[in-house]
């Protein structure tokens, strides 16, 4: 259960994190984590509820932003089946909605954080499935 807990980080930040003028790593959401104990004082499961997602910038990012992380880890290459599987082709260039801005970060691999995520998604028990259709 506290591995499922911490896990669910990757998982946010890729989803809710991007790159803004002022950071690399910027949150456009907030998230409070409520965590449940046993009356023995042991985690019994947690809840995460989070708000205030910028959705406009899903279609719209300055030139020296980013959109959100997911975006470029799937296509990072980490996973070529998938990206096959998706029908996508591996460029970010060539798709407007994550291309007005940078397309990479200095000191930012792409490909590590998609693992990193993957295995978030699989500590927490999620399928391939679902994954692609988040």
């Amino acid at each position: 259960m506290e591995d499922q807990i911490v896990s669910a980080n990757p998982v946010l930040e890729a989803y809710g994190n991007a790159k803004t003028t002022r950071n690399n790593n910027s949150s456009r959401f907030g998230k409070f984590i409520r965590i449940h104990f046993s009356d023995r004082f042991a985690i019994a499961g947690a809840d995460i509820e989070s708000y205030l997602l910028e959705k406009s910038r899903i279609t719209f990012q300055q030139p020296a932003e980013r959109n959100y992380h997911i975006f470029y880890q799937l296509l990072s290459g980490a996973y070529p089946d998938l990206i096959k599987q998706l029908l996508l082709e591996q460029d970010p260039g060539k798709y407007f909605h994550i291309n007005q801005g940078m397309l990479t970060i200095d000191g930012v691999d792409d490909q590590s954080e998609m693992r990193d995520t993957q295995k978030a998604f699989d500590i927490l028990n999620f399928s391939k499935v679902i994954i692609v259709l988040s």
